[in-house]
């Protein structure tokens, strides 16, 4: 493993495990990180010929916060609620986005950009479904704040009075979780020969 690619996983850990406590919230950051990496990826091959090799890291940086922060100041004029919720995590995508560039992500197939994009939002959405479930005892609760409702009627699917498991919306239980689905995933995909 290189090093440019355990820096770009390192990076996508954060979110990963800091914004997936509800489902709203791993939606609504996946949307987020696939329409800002996709509008950095067109506007960069689009300049990447006209700079100097030496300015390319420092023109990614400008776009990508650009792009980031046009897309926090959507989603706060959007809904308020959930732009609050998000907190830092929608400013790791502008980093996410120059440390793909520089990694040459980019340059690389749409066949490989989409299947990144892809696991990544089923990574978010996954670790946000369980750890909801688990956590809270709802299902899809705030969700109308990701469609613009201001004031939600709908608060989710109640499936427990008490709650869940308050560990699990936390960030140690969001590192618990991945690596008990990390673990799952090794034992499927490789199993052991029996005797």
């Amino acid at each position: 493993m290189n090093n440019s690619s355990t820096l770009q996983n390192s990076l996508m850990l954060a979110p990963l495990i800091g914004a997936t406590d509800s489902l709203m919230k791993a939606l609504g950051l996946g949307l987020m990180f696939i329409v800002v990496s996709s509008v950095f990826g067109l506007c960069m091959g689009a300049l990447r010929a006209r700079l100097v090799p030496a300015t390319q890291v420092v023109a990614g940086v400008v776009l990508a916060a650009t792009l980031t922060s046009c897309a926090e100041l959507g989603a706060q004029a959007w809904s308020l609620q959930w732009h609050q919720l998000l907190g830092i995590y929608p400013a790791l995508i502008a980093l996410q986005c120059v440390v793909l560039d520089h990694s040459g992500f980019f340059q690389r197939a749409g066949r490989d950009r989409l299947r990144l994009c892809v696991l990544f939002g089923a990574l978010l959405l996954g670790m946000g479904l369980l750890r909801e479930l688990i956590g809270s005892g709802t299902l899809a609760s705030h969700l109308p704040w990701l469609a613009g409702a201001a004031q939600p009627d709908w608060q989710g699917w109640v499936l427990t009075a008490d709650g869940g498991i308050r560990l699990a919306i936390l960030a140690p239980g969001g590192f618990i979780l991945l690596g008990l689905l990390l673990a799952t995933w090794q034992a499927w995909a490789h199993p052991t020969p029996s005797h």
